[in-house]
């Protein structure tokens, strides 16, 4: 986040001599460009098979035959038939720490809104199911467009995140912080985009941030390229093998 100063300075800011705020419209001051993508190699060009960051360039060990967005959904695919079933759905929320209420619940807002668009054809599913082959097709507005329509990944909307909302500059965000990204993304007359979205964000914080309420940059991340579900799942099934082990203990 840009020091409040530079507003009050009166000066423009630049950023590799390129201006990128003029203190006329404050919010190209407070909201800047990142300057950590002078880590990534051509940190424009999306990626079709990795979610990179600064402190990642070369993206995680995910699969390389898969869009980034395909892998973000790979895990709730358990039989890797390309096809995610709402009870699919419903074991893999259950799976990374969800109760039993929220994992129903996704079903009806995650395969009620992206079931259709993702269908081969104009024809619906009745049995509501995701078709992996086509998740670029479920992209909604009001986003951050670290997805681009294709289903790549951007690695500057994403640096763009922290740049731009990380409020304490500690490499991640509070819950005020991503309200605060919710609202600033927003698109005009898109309820669809801000519902998802703030549903989105919502349940990465609840699942993924720390005791101080913290999520940090890395495991958002982690969430984009879908290596995140694995290790959730990993610490929920101890977590829950330890309660069991301890009522037996009682």
């Amino acid at each position: 986040m840009a020091p409040s100063g530079a507003i009050a300075n009166g000066r423009p800011v630049e950023l590799h001599g390129v201006v990128t705020g003029i203190p006329e419209v404050p919010v190209t001051i407070t909201r800047p460009p990142s300057s950590e993508t002078s880590k990534i190699k051509h940190p424009e060009l999306p990626r079709a098979n990795k979610a990179v960051s600064a402190e990642k360039p070369d993206g995680g060990s995910t699969a390389s035959n898969r869009s980034v967005l395909q892998q973000h959904v790979d895990f709730f695919d358990t039989d890797r038939d390309g096809l995610i079933y709402p009870m699919d759905t419903y074991r893999g929320f259950h799976k990374i720490g969800f109760n039993p209420f929220l994992s129903f619940f996704a079903i009806f807002v995650i395969h009620g809104t992206f079931s259709w668009p993702s269908q081969g054809s104009w024809l619906p599913d009745p049995l509501f199911s995701l078709n992996t082959a086509n998740m670029h097709r479920t992209k909604h507005g009001s986003d951050t467009e670290s997805y681009d329509t294709e289903g790549r990944f951007n690695p500057e909307k994403f640096e763009e995140i922290f740049s731009k909302f990380d409020s304490s500059g500690k490499g991640g965000l509070y819950w005020k912080d991503m309200w605060t990204m919710i609202k600033h993304y927003r698109n005009v007359f898109d309820p669809t985009g801000w519902t998802a979205m703030f549903l989105e964000w919502g349940a990465l914080w609840l699942i993924a941030a720390d005791k101080e309420g913290f999520v940090s940059k890395e495991v958002i991340r982690a969430q984009y390229d879908g290596s995140l579900w694995y290790k959730l799942a990993q610490r929920t099934e101890k977590e829950r093998q330890m309660k069991k082990a301890q009522k037996k203990k009682a």
